[in-house]
């Protein structure tokens, strides 16, 4: 997932995207839990993603308010 890609899309995608992202975050938890999961670097991917669209959604929110 590339930030400047994220930039281009409006705040409504994001929100969207943030909430595929948490669940896929969960369903990679709840794949490790019950002994699934065969490559745990997804869990860190998803993590890192979902802190990226809300960054760029920070982003977005403090230069409405300016």
């Amino acid at each position: 997932m590339n930030a400047n890609k994220l930039r281009e899309k409006s705040a409504d995608q994001l929100r969207e995207e943030l909430a595929n992202l948490k669940k896929e975050s969960f369903n990679l938890r709840f794949q490790q839990a019950t002994g699934q999961m065969e490559n745990t670097s997804g869990i860190k991917a998803a993590r890192r993603n979902a802190a990226r669209v809300k960054t760029i959604l920070n982003e977005k929110a403090a230069q409405a308010a300016e």
